[in-house]
C-alpha cells in the first residue's frame, strides 16, 4: 500500500498555545523519518522566553476552565476522543512515520488512548470531598480544587497514546496543560493540537516543542503547579531537581529492568510466550520501560526455554513501519540505536552467549536504525546487560534453582516498574508477588495494561500511579473548610 507522506503530515509545525499556533525566534528542529533517514519537517522551538508566555496564558485561561461544570469538561473531552477515533488511520500512520513503530502497533496506541480517555471521563464524578463529624454547630467539608497548570512531558516510544492519556485527567480536573513532546517524535502531538483547537477554549491545551532545555524551563516555572514525565531515570531526576526550585508536585513514570520469573511447575511453551509477548517486540522494537527484560529461568526448564525464546525471537522478521505486514519496526531515534549497538557489544564481552540477534545483515533499509530481536544466555546477575536498562529489544535470560535465590535476583536491580511470575502454584505465585518489589504484577501474563488498574513503579522506576483515580485526583488539590452555623 503506498501512502502519501504529506498527507500525513500536520498543517503546522510551530508552538501552540493561546488556541493558535505560532513562530519563535529560537528557530526550528528538523524530524526525520527513523527507518529511512528521510527528512519529514521542520518544527519550530520554544525558548525559555516563550515558555513563560505560554505558560501565562495557560495559568490566565484555567481560571474559566475551573470555573465551569465538570459536565462540561467532560464534553469536551468527549469531543476531543471523538476527533481522534475519527482521524485513527491517519495518527496511526503518522506514529508509525515518525518513530519507526510498527503501523499494527500504533493502531492499537488508539485503541488504548479511547479507553482511557473513556476511563477518565467516567471517572469525572469522583473527584469527591467529604464532611467530618464535629459539634452541631460546625459543618466540616473538603472540597477538590484543580492545581492550576500541568506539564506534561512525554517519550519517543509512544507519542500518539501519551499525548491522549497524560492530558485528558489533568483537563478533567480543571488544569491548563502544556504538553512538551519528545523532540524526536513532535508530529502526531502537533496534529493531536490541531483536532484540540476547535474543542477547547483558547489556551487550556496547549503543546511546545523544544530539547531538554525547554523541559527545564517548564519544570522552574513558578506557575507551572505540576510536572507529569514519562521518561528516563536520569531525564526524572532532571525533573526532580527543577522542580525543587519551588514546590510543587510531581508524577514520574521512568525506567524498568523487569523480571519475568519462570517456575518448575510451568509450561515450557507458555514460558515462551509469554517472554516474547512481554519484550513488546511487535508494538515498540522492545522500546517500553514495563519490558520484562530479564528471564529468570528454573534450572529444569533453563534450556528448553532458552532454545524456545531463540527460535520465537529468530521467526520475527523486521519491516517497514508503514507496512501493515510489519511484525516489527526500528528504533527511533539516533542515540538509541547506538546505545542498543553498544549494549550488543557489552553482552558478548561480558561472556554472555548471544544465541539469536544483533545487527540484520540484510535490513529493510540501509540506513534505518534495525535492530534484529537478541536473546543472551548464560547471563549472570552482576553483568551489566543484567542491571542497566537497555530499551531496546535485548533479552537476558538467566538460571535459578531456589526461590530465595530468584527473588534476590529479581529485586537485586535500581528498578521496580513491572515484574511477571509464571506458575500454576496459587500459593507460590501470591507469596512471589508480594515479595518482589514492584509496582505492576502480572501471575501467568505479561505486558498488558487494564485501564483503571494503578500503574507506576517502586524504587528508581517513579513516584505515584496512572492510569486509575489515583493518578486523576493527583490533579487536584484538597482544601477544608469549616463552617460555624449561627
Amino acid at each position: 500500500m503506498t501512502v502519501d507522506v504529506n498527507a500525513l503530515l500536520p498543517s503546522e509545525t510551530g508552538l501552540f498555545y493561546g488556541g493558535a499556533f505560532h513562530q519563535d525566534a529560537a528557530g526550528t528542529f528538523e524530524s526525520f523519518d527513523p527507518a529511512t533517514g528521510d527528512y519529514l519537517a521542520s518544527v519550530t522551538q520554544a525558548s525559555p522566553d516563550t515558555v513563560d508566555r505560554v505558560v501565562t496564558v495557560a495559568s490566565q485561561a484555567q481560571v474559566g476552565w475551573a470555573a465551569l461544570d465538570v459536565r462540561e469538561r467532560v464534553a469536551c473531552v468527549r469531543r476531543f476522543a471523538a476527533a481522534v477515533e475519527a482521524d485513527a488511520d491517519r495518527l496511526a500512520r503518522l506514529d508509525a512515520l515518525d518513530s519507526g513503530n510498527p503501523y499494527r502497533g500504533m493502531a492499537f496506541d488508539i485503541r488504548i488512548s479511547l479507553a482511557v480517555m473513556d476511563l477518565f471521563a467516567n471517572l469525572a464524578t469522583e473527584m469527591k470531598g467529604e464532611t467530618y463529624p464535629g459539634a452541631p454547630s460546625r459543618l466540616n467539608l473538603s472540597v477538590r480544587e484543580p492545581l492550576g497548570v500541568v506539564a506534561r512531558i512525554i517519550p519517543f516510544n509512544h507519542p500518539l497514546m501519551f499525548a491522549c492519556i497524560k492530558s485528558v485527567a489533568p483537563l478533567i480536573a480543571g488544569n491548563a496543560v502544556i504538553m512538551k513532546p519528545s523532540e524526536f517524535t513532535p508530529l502526531s502531538a502537533l496534529r493531536i493540537a490541531e483536532l484540540a483547537a476547535t474543542i477547547f477554549p483558547a489556551g487550556v491545551f496547549n503543546v511546545i516543542n523544544g530539547d531538554r532545555v525547554t523541559g527545564s524551563a517548564l519544570s522552574r516555572h513558578p506557575l507551572v503547579r505540576n510536572v507529569s514525565l514519562v521518561g528516563s531515570v536520569p531525564t526524572g531526576r532532571a525533573v526532580l531537581a527543577d522542580a525543587a526550585t519551588q514546590v510543587k508536585s510531581v508524577l514520574l513514570e521512568l525506567g524498568g529492568k523487569n523480571p519475568l520469573i519462570v517456575c518448575a511447575d510451568t509450561d515450557v511453551d507458555y514460558a515462551v510466550a509469554q517472554a516474547v509477548k512481554g519484550m513488546n517486540l511487535t508494538w515498540t522494537a522492545g522500546q517500553s520501560c514495563g519490558s520484562t527484560s530479564r528471564l529468570l529461568v528454573h534450572a529444569s526448564h533453563y534450556e528448553a526455554v532458552v532454545e524456545g525464546v531463540t527460535e520465537a525471537f529468530s521467526r520475527l522478521t523486521l519491516g517497514m513501519p508503514m507496512d501493515e505486514d510489519t511484525e516489527m519496526g526500528c528504533l527511533t531515534t539516533p542515540p538509541q540505536y547506538a546505545k542498543v549497538k553498544h549494549y550488543l557489544e557489552v553482552g558478548q564481552s561480558e561472556g554472555a552467549r548471544m544465541t539469536t540477534g544483533g545487527l540484520p545483515q540484510d535490513p529493510p533499509h540501509p540506513k534505518g536504525f534495525f535492530v534484529r530481536p537478541t536473546v543472551f544466555a548464560d547471563v549472570t546477575p552482576e553483568m551489566r546487560i543484567a542491571k542497566e536498562e537497555i530499551f531496546g529489544p535485548v533479552l537476558s535470560v538467566m538460571s535459578w534453582t531456589d526461590e530465595s535465590e530468584v527473588m534476590a535476583i529479581a529485586n537485586g536491580v535500581d528498578y521496580g516498574l513491572t515484574a511477571g511470575i509464571l506458575t500454576n502454584d496459587i500459593n507460590r505465585a501470591l507469596t512471589m508477588a508480594r515479595q518482589v518489589q514492584a509496582g505492576y504484577v502480572w501471575v501467568n501474563n505479561a505486558s498488558d495494561h487494564y485501564p483503571g488498574v494503578p500503574f507506576g513503579g517502586y524504587k528508581d522506576s517513579g513516584l505515584g500511579r496512572e492510569e486509575c483515580l489515583e493518578e486523576l485526583l493527583s490533579y487536584t488539590q484538597v482544601k477544608a473548610i469549616n463552617i460555624t452555623i449561627r
